[in-house]
């Protein structure tokens, strides 16, 4: 195959590739639009090849501007190679132009500002729309009314020149006829000999020349008339523009109540899905009686499926609080049994492996009775010290009372002490499962919270963990340390859950000496029934 150089011609060096990575085309193409096109080239250039000595490609010097199998509109054979035609690269140049200034006012605050809400950019777009009716109707009237304009124009141009010649050697007469077309017309006349000077001035001196036309007398020029619009003509052109100024404003207000009563039933969908998305399953968009339309059949829609949503929410609740207050009974049994078989002189080490599975069963059902007091809102919130809720839990832990580490005279607060204590109790849990038993259990005070915190002894937190451990069943990989220990990874969500309900929140970091330190916060002292609900 021959080489061609610029100007089409052979023996000289073939120029580099057009569509190279690092410039991606002379033709201001993107990256991607040049590969495809190198790609859809060299696949043209293989199937020629495979064809032979006679195939589409075989003679390289052909000039031949079929570009029928170009795989791009506007693309084909140039004098100097491929290449698309200059009219699709003027048309491609101005598009990307302007969609590069479009992209641009999106980003900015106004065009964020604008998109955020439906009923803005319906104002906005009503707007345009009036401005450019407005233009349109101008327009019209100006392309209408300006032949006709220009006709009156001609006809008092003549009217002044041929009136003003008959009487422009009478000095009087020639003054009456300026002050008669100024009172008349309501125009400002300026009558001016042939070398300048003023002769009459009738209305007002003009300040910009609307017309000025000469006086002739055969090939005499005996002097120059100048017209002018008078101050109530320019008022009456402000009393042609100022109402429809208004006509277009009061559109523009009208269309925004109407932008706002489009998008109402949007808003409130919007609203409702949110609230549903939060954990209020009880939310619903609101209907109007006797409304119709696509709104009304969405919100209805909605209702339907929130509904039906709410509905077997409910019905898993009930079963999970049916099913672990039932375990309880059976779990208790249980428990009477393996006393019973170890009086008996059963196995004592079956049976404390017995008795160590019953525990964790009936934990297990603790937790999933406290979650599901948390999803029924079955809070009992009443003013608490949050120094006993400590020493409780730490003596039914087992742990020895030495540990609390609180400096308060006394620890105020309010909210649900069977939930509260749950969650101490899982605290002290997990130190003691997963950081060496627990070394401190802390009550502070910080700033409207009390925080509750326990310290432990163990290797600390990965890092990452922070904000991990507080998922349901996340279960820490080190060995199967977790696995042993029992644990399911549902004790510190629960801790969360509780927290949220108290307006609160959890918090877990390592601390300087070692050790893992992980606590919650709750509100203190406030109106009984102002505990938060916590998304189900």
């Amino acid at each position: 195959m021959g080489r061609r150089d610029d100007k089409g011609g052979k023996g000289e060096p073939r120029r580099a590739s057009p569509w190279r990575r690092d410039d991606c085309g002379p033709w201001d193409l993107s990256c991607e639009e040049a590969e495809e096109f190198s790609r859809w080239l060299h696949r043209e250039v293989e199937e020629a090849r495979a064809q032979g000595p006679g195939g589409q490609w075989a003679n390289d010097d052909s000039s031949s501007d079929d570009s029928s199998s170009d795989p791009r509109p506007g693309w084909g054979r140039r004098p100097g190679g491929w290449g698309k035609h200059p009219r699709h690269e003027h048309i491609e140049r101005w598009r990307r132009h302007h969609q590069a200034r479009w992209s641009h006012w999106r980003m900015s605050r106004l065009g964020h500002f604008v998109r955020a809400r439906l009923h803005r950019r319906l104002f906005m777009w009503f707007g345009l729309t009036i401005s450019l009716t407005g233009l349109v109707v101008g327009l019209v009237f100006n392309i209408v009314g300006g032949t006709t304009w220009k006709q009156e124009m001609v006809r008092l141009k003549n009217f002044a020149s041929h009136r003003f010649e008959e009487v422009w050697d009478e000095p009087a007469r020639r003054e009456a006829l300026a002050q008669s077309v100024a009172r008349d017309l309501d125009i400002d006349v300026e009558l001016k000999d042939a070398s300048g000077k003023l002769l009459v001035l009738a209305g007002g001196l003009c300040n910009s020349t609307e017309m000025s036309l000469p006086v002739m007398r055969g090939d005499t020029t005996l002097g120059q008339v100048r017209l002018c619009y008078g101050s109530e003509r320019a008022k009456n052109k402000m009393k042609l523009i100022l109402p429809l100024v208004a006509a277009c404003l009061m559109l523009w207000m009208a269309s925004g109540k109407m932008a706002r009563r489009l998008a109402k039933p949007v808003d409130a969908l919007v609203q409702a899905t949110k609230a549903l998305g939060a954990g209020r399953l009880d939310a619903r968009a609101e209907v109007l009686p006797h409304a119709t339309g696509e709104f009304t059949v969405l919100a209805v829609a909605f209702n339907d499926m929130a509904g039906r949503i709410e509905k077997q929410v409910a019905d898993q609740r009930e079963l999970l609080a049916a099913v672990s207050h039932e375990l309880r009974t059976p779990l208790a049994r249980m428990r009477v049994l393996t006393e019973l078989l170890r009086d008996g002189g059963g196995n004592p080490k079956t049976l404390d492996q017995v008795d160590r599975e019953v525990v964790e069963l009936d934990a297990l059902v603790g937790e999933l009775l406290a979650s599901s007091r948390l999803d029924f809102g079955q809070l009992t919130p009443r003013v608490l010290d949050g120094r006993t809720l400590a020493s409780q839990a730490l003596e039914r832990a087992g742990l020895p009372s030495e540990l609390l580490d609180s400096e308060l005279p006394e620890a105020v607060l309010v909210g649900d002490a069977t939930l509260l204590g749950r969650a101490l109790a899982n605290l002290l849990d997990n130190a003691r499962k997963h950081g060496g038993g627990a070394s401190t259990l802390r009550v502070e005070e910080r700033e409207e919270d009390m925080c509750f915190c326990v310290e432990d002894r163990g290797p600390g937190l990965l890092q990452g963990e922070e904000e991990r451990i507080f998922q349901p069943f996340y279960r820490k990989d080190r060995g199967g340390e977790a696995r042993e220990a029992g644990s399911l990874g549902l004790g510190l969500a629960l801790v969360q859950r509780i927290a949220k309900a108290h307006g609160g929140e959890t918090f877990a970091e390592n601390r300087e000496g070692g050790g893992a330190r992980v606590g919650f916060t709750v509100k203190k002292a406030g109106p009984p029934g102002s505990l938060e609900q916590p998304a189900a």
